[in-house]
Parts: C-alpha cells; structure tokens; sequence
C-alpha cells in the first residue's frame, strides 16, 4: 500500500530523535496541523517550543488526507449554533470561516511546497435528498455573506464533468493542498523560527510537578505548559488522560497521471469535491493530473472497498474506465458524537486537541496556534471553543465497528447496475 502524498512530497523535512534531558517554556506532543502550527505560533512569538512526533511529521491522519482546506465544519453552521449555544457557535463558526485565509497566508509567507490550488471546494449531491441538504446549506451560508453558490444539473455536470450528481454548493473560500506537503512545510517554517523538533520520539510517560515533565524512551523535556495534538492517533501512557475519539477509517486511491485529453472535461478547474452520501465519497486531481478517489472504510484483505472504487470511477467518470490504481493508502479521522472539536483541560497549563471529524487542516491550523498562544500567555480569550474538563466517547471500539461494516456494505452493493 502506497501513499501518494509521501511518494510526491515536496517539502523534505527530518528530524533526530530526542536524546538527554532538555527544558522549554511549551511542549507539544504530535506532529500534525495541530501540533506544527502550535509549533510555528509558539516560535513566532519568541518561545522556547519542543516538539515530540513518535513517528515522522505528518505520519498520522495530516499526511493521509484528502487535502481540501474547508471554511468551517462539516456539520453546517446553524446545527453548529444548536449544539454549543448561540455565543459559543457564532464565535466558532466565524473562525473557522476564515480559516483558509490562515492557511494559503502560512503557505505564502513561509513558501510551502504543497501544490496549493484556491478555486474553491465542491459539496457534491449525490440525491434528491442530498440536493435538499445543500439547499439548505446554502441558505444558512448566503444570510453569513459568505461566497458560496448552488450550482443546478446542467452547472455542476460544466464544473465536475460527471453526470453522476444532481447538483453542488461550491464554496470560493476554499481550496486543495497537498497535505503532507503542507504540514512538513509548518514544521520546516517552525524550525527555522527557532522550534526544536525530534520525530521517532514517542511519549512513555507525563508528570507535572511545578512544570511538566515529559519522558520518551531517550530522553525528557521540561516545559511549564503542555500542548496534545494527537487526536485519532492517540496513544495512552503513563501519567496522561488520553483525549478519546470514535476512530473512523478513510481511504483513497491514485491513478497514474493521466494526459490532458482526458483530463480535460474533468474539474477543469482543480477544486476538490465531497459528496452528500452517508459514506462519503471525495474526488480530485494533483498538480501532475492524477486522479484521487476516496471513502470512508478500512482497506481489506477481500478488496470490497478497491474494488468498489474501480467500479465508482468508471461509473463516474466513463473516460476513466480501465485506469488503474498506483496508490492506495487510508488513515484514521478522530470523530466526536457532536462533530465539534475539543480543548479539553488536561492538568495545569496544559490541553488537548482532538474531533475534527474529517475537517483537520484549516481547524488544526487555527486551534494549534490559538491554543500555543493561550499557553504561553495564560491566557483563554481568545481560543475557538472553551476548554473542557474532561469529554467522554461511549463505546468508541463499537462505533467504529458500525461505521466499518456500514462502509463495507454500501460499498459491496454500490455501482453494481
């Protein structure tokens, strides 16, 4: 299995394993948007900033996503309102807005190679129903003035080139990234603004007495503040609350890059796309005229989801038929019951992010460096959503499980007639 975003990866960042004992005034653990971006904040403002990656940068869901740099969640903004309260959501839904504009400024003022396109994104209907969807959504957007439009049939078949779809809401705040490119690019900008960074140093153990005290296998840090940006990568040790989630797997697929003639009518104008159904299905293009299938599910040893995906873009996209795949890769998206991300209050000075549940670039960008800057001055004003005490996820194993089988299902019927 593949991963085209490590195989295409522009930015070439490494760093060494953390080895001795060290000190800095904020440690964070994870080496995502998130993290990266606490990271770049942190250094930014003259801080001493350490940062643990038990892996590589971007090994975890931030190097496995789709790439579409959305404004605001997945859930729409008047839901988002009803769950936290009026206040609350009108503050989170009018950050999170301009979230994209965050990303391409760090991506232009730090030259991160990560093949960024702004066209805007595509939320595909893949129904009557899922038509009905959007037309809400675009009434709740168009009272925000935000630069969304609905497209009909014959507009949406103009945009995507596929007859497949009843229509879509389009959204020019938004845009593509590769992302793996993107968060190896915030780590490369944090170091060179003084962050250190070592991957292949995973966390074993946590105290806190006076300062925390945070231990890998070759060494420690000591830091009066303490930043987890783990989310549906979490790992428990010793010391630490661990943030919980509902693990929700998504997988794509690449072809070969392909030649303009047959690309042609194909989003000729790069944006990214996601559609309206239960298993949701996203579609794109990369700079070097690949085209990038995914869903939700896990990649198995039957090949139900691959060979559902050779079926899905013949049906789809009929000049595509026959392509074959070169890429087939998956990750982990941490999803909360209510779809809202979390600060939760993980001892003093010290949070944890998670639940972006899908939407992890522009809100990982925004909640990394709000919550770096709330650390270091002590000061919560300022942060997207209150921090919690404590969150809890009821039968995370069984959740995931059902999703699973869910996917799995859909996707043995699908795109069969």
């Amino acid at each position: 299995m593949k991963n085209l975003w490590s195989d295409t990866c522009a930015e070439d960042f490494h760093a060494a394993p953390l080895s001795g004992e060290i000190s800095a005034d904020l440690v964070i653990i994870g080496g995502g948007f998130t993290g990266c971006s606490a990271a770049l904040q942190a250094a930014g403002q003259g801080a001493k900033v350490v940062l643990l990656e038990a892996e590589t940068i971007g090994y975890g869901g931030s190097g496995r996503n789709v790439g579409l740099a959305n404004a605001g969640l997945w859930l729409p903004p008047d839901q988002v309102m009803a769950q936290m309260g009026q206040q609350a959501g009108i503050r989170l839904n009018a950050v999170l807005a301009e979230g994209p504009d965050r990303v391409y400024r760090l991506i232009e003022r730090h030259d991160i190679q990560c093949e960024p396109v702004r066209n805007g994104t595509l939320h595909c209907a893949h129904s009557a129903a899922g038509m009905v969807d959007l037309q809400d959504r675009y009434q709740q957007q168009a009272v925000r003035k935000a630069p969304v439009r609905l497209l009909d049939i014959k507009d949406v078949l103009q945009a995507i080139g596929s007859k497949w779809f009843h229509g879509a809401l389009r959204d020019q705040r938004a845009g593509t990234v590769q992302p793996l490119g993107y968060v190896k690019g915030l780590a490369r900008a944090a170091a060179e603004q003084g962050a250190v960074i070592h991957e292949h140093s995973a966390v074993t153990g946590a105290s806190h007495d006076r300062d925390w005290t945070i231990t890998t296998t070759q060494g420690t840090v000591r830091a009066p503040a303490l930043l987890v940006a783990t989310n549906a990568y979490s790992k428990k040790f010793k010391g630490l609350q661990a943030t919980p989630t509902t693990p929700v797997h998504f997988f794509q697929l690449a072809t070969n890059p392909l030649p303009d003639r047959i690309l042609a009518d194909i989003l000729p104008n790069n944006e990214g796309c996601w559609d309206t159904g239960l298993v949701m299905t996203s579609f794109r293009k990369d700079q070097a005229g690949r085209f990038i299938l995914g869903a939700m599910g896990l990649p198995d040893a039957l090949g139900i989801h691959r060979s559902w995906a050779t079926r899905a873009l013949a049906r789809l996209f009929p000049q595509l038929a026959g392509q074959a795949f070169s890429h087939f890769w998956s990750g982990r998206i941490g999803m909360t019951t209510d779809h809202i991300p979390k600060i939760q209050n993980l001892g003093p000075n010290a949070y944890g992010v998670f639940g972006y549940s899908g939407r992890g670039i522009s809100p990982g960008t925004v909640f990394g460096a709000a919550c770096a800057t709330a650390l270091l001055s002590q000061n919560e004003t300022d942060l997207p959503v209150a921090p919690i005490r404590g969150h809890q996820e009821r039968l995370c194993t069984a959740k995931g499980l059902y999703y699973e089988t869910g996917a799995r299902l859909i996707h043995a019927l699908a795109m069969r007639t």
